[in-house]
């Protein structure tokens, strides 16, 4: 979620609007620290601090705050289990603060470094009144309770998408509301439709090979497109860069002439094995674009976390729908 943008939104409508956050986490929880929820005056909100009694007392307590008007903050701690009655067993500390039109600087300085993508870092401290100040920074704050440091923003995973047929399309609104920047290529111009999400870049795709040169060492390839010879030579050019994921839409027998003619232009056994062809989880098998794009959705989640995992352990991510997975149906 754009915390900042979506609080610049709130208050620029209503006048007024609340951020709860989760700042301090001990024990099982069920949000992470820096997860927010921002709040309207009539008691619609946006984000999630976890659900259940925890999330509706904030929420309470939010829109008291803003039928008081522009004030302090608040800090607000919960014993999960003895104050709330969830079974999640730990502890948070939540802190609630309203903005008025008086703020729309500082909110509109926090939404623009989050506009630019990735994440960022805000040193926060009380001021004498009670009210939290940020300011974007890389330095390092002690880490007491009157000043501390915030995480904002998402970094996103690039996805390089060949393909703005009908499952590209479905894929692209899969991947939406997801942590995936999208690069969505199609040599047909008329391919693409009049509405893309934000997450998604429309590109005429001119040069498959300069594209995967070009693409980050860490983005996800998903080739679909609606040539078989462009198929290939886009899939074997990313299989030889050994990009954590790549992606080919095709039954078990596509695969099978693919990996043929790839050992033929001297792709190695390694490299035909990070090739997840059929793509999507095993056990789904419904060939609606629909269903194949969630069915997918779930496997680039699954290798993103996976592949984030990789950079703590310093060991190899199994990604489902390699060769080692049984042939699946998802035909093209």
């Amino acid at each position: 979620m754009n915390t900042w943008r979506r609080l610049v939104d709130f208050v620029s409508v209503h006048g007024t609007a609340a951020l709860v956050s989760v700042h301090e986490v001990k024990g099982s929880a069920p949000r992470e620290t820096d997860a927010h929820m921002v709040v309207r005056p009539d008691g619609g909100f946006s984000g999630t601090i976890g659900g259940g009694h925890l999330e509706m007392k904030m929420l309470a307590v939010a829109q008291e705050m803003l039928g008081e008007g522009r004030g302090p903050a608040r800090v607000l701690d919960q014993a999960l289990g003895p104050d709330l009655g969830q079974c999640c067993g730990g502890r948070v500390k939540i802190l609630v603060e309203t903005f008025d039109r008086r703020d729309m600087a500082d909110l509109e300085a926090l939404a623009q470094a989050e506009t630019a993508g990735g994440l960022f870092t805000t040193e926060c401290r009380f001021d004498e009144a009670g009210r939290v100040r940020r300011e974007v920074s890389s330095a390092v704050g002690d880490d007491s309770w009157t000043r501390w440091r915030e995480t904002h923003g998402e970094e996103r995973t690039p996805v390089l998408l060949f393909g703005a047929g009908h499952v590209g399309r479905a894929l692209v609104l899969a991947l939406a509301p997801l942590p995936f920047a999208v690069r969505w290529l199609d040599p047909r111009q008329d391919a693409f439709p009049a509405h893309i999400p934000a997450h998604a870049v429309p590109v005429l795709l001119k040069d498959p090979q300069a594209e995967i040169a070009a693409a980050p060492a860490n983005a996800f390839i998903l080739v679909m497109t609606h040539d078989h010879p462009l198929d290939m030579a886009i899939t074997a050019a990313a299989l030889s860069r050994g990009f954590p994921y790549v992606g080919l839409i095709g039954s078990a027998t596509k695969r099978a002439r693919f990996e043929k003619r790839f050992r033929e232009l001297g792709l190695g056994e390694e490299r035909l094995h990070d090739l997840v062809c059929p793509i999507g989880l095993p056990g789904i098998t419904g060939k609606d674009p629909a269903v194949i794009a969630a069915s997918v959705t779930a496997q680039l989640l699954q290798a993103r976390e996976r592949v984030a995992g990789t950079v703590v352990s310093g060991t190899s991510p199994v990604i489902p729908g390699r060769a080692e997975r049984e042939p699946g149906t998802h035909n093209h």
